[in-house]
């Protein structure tokens, strides 16, 4: 019942959010800074709609230089409205071509100034991947990649592809990884209180002096302290969960003997 009901309230506001994104961005289109404020918009009400908890340990993130790239794990489709809550300013993203046909979502992801990239069309995304490469040069805008292309359904992170990693290194600026936990396996949306979710930003990772050829250790050191991190955040979760345990079980013993 309680998942039935949050998912007609999500449907609801995704549609609201939609609406009040596309209007956002036919009042200022293309501004880099639309998808911080439609991330928000998604995010800020989804966190109690679903009903979880979040912290988020962001300092890097928010200090993050004017231009560089924002590297992320994907685990699931709610990662729109987990990581909608520390998108920085003048951040865009990079999505599949594919999301523009998506009703209000795909026209507000347009007019936000995202990124679209015909993957299929090996000419047009190089095309698309050198014009985010002046923008990240030129504009003072900052892009959001997530380096394994695809959802990793919370299970190991999956090899990462080149894209960011080329991007970064042309543009001559840093990397910024963030880490969100792994909860969409652990999400249960027919509790009150459906997860804890950590996301952790890491140290911005200089590209200043890399060349191509540097490409498979950056990308190796990248990911490896994105694994390091998730799985750091996951024992934290994990020994929280283990402590609050013996609470649970004293509260449900005093219930069932009130005499106790």
């Amino acid at each position: 019942m309680l998942l039935s009901f949050r998912m007609l309230l999500m449907s609801l506001h995704f549609v609201a959010a939609g609406i009040l994104g596309v209007l956002l961005g036919l009042c200022r289109p293309f501004n880099p800074d639309n998808s911080r404020l439609c991330a928000r918009l998604y995010a800020w009400p989804s966190k109690w709609i679903l009903g979880y908890k979040l912290k988020a340990e962001v300092g890097p993130l928010m200090d993050k230089p004017q231009s560089c790239v924002v590297i992320a794990n994907h685990q699931s489709n709610y990662d729109l409205f987990v990581f909608g809550n520390v998108v920085p300013p003048r951040t865009v993203c990079i999505g599949k071509k594919s999301l523009k046909w998506v009703p209000l979502f795909g026209q507000l992801f347009w007019l936000s100034g995202n990124v679209l990239i015909d993957r299929g069309n090996a000419r047009k995304a190089r095309q698309s991947m050198l014009t985010t490469t002046r923008t990240l040069q030129e504009k003072d805008t900052s892009i959001w990649v997530f380096p394994e292309g695809t959802r990793n359904l919370g299970k190991s992170l999956l090899a990462f592809k080149k894209g960011a990693f080329q991007m970064a290194i042309t543009a001559g600026v840093p990397i910024v990884p963030v880490c969100v936990s792994t909860y969409s396996q652990h999400l249960k949306l027919n509790r009150w209180h459906s997860a804890d979710i950590l996301i952790r930003s890491l140290p911005a990772i200089p590209t200043t002096g890399l060349t191509q050829d540097d490409l498979p250790q950056l990308m190796e050191l990248c990911r490896q302290q994105m694994h390091e991190c998730i799985e750091a955040m996951d024992r934290e979760l994990l020994a929280q969960q283990n402590l609050r345990l013996p609470a649970r079980a004293a509260r449900k013993a005093t219930a069932s003997n009130p005499n106790v």
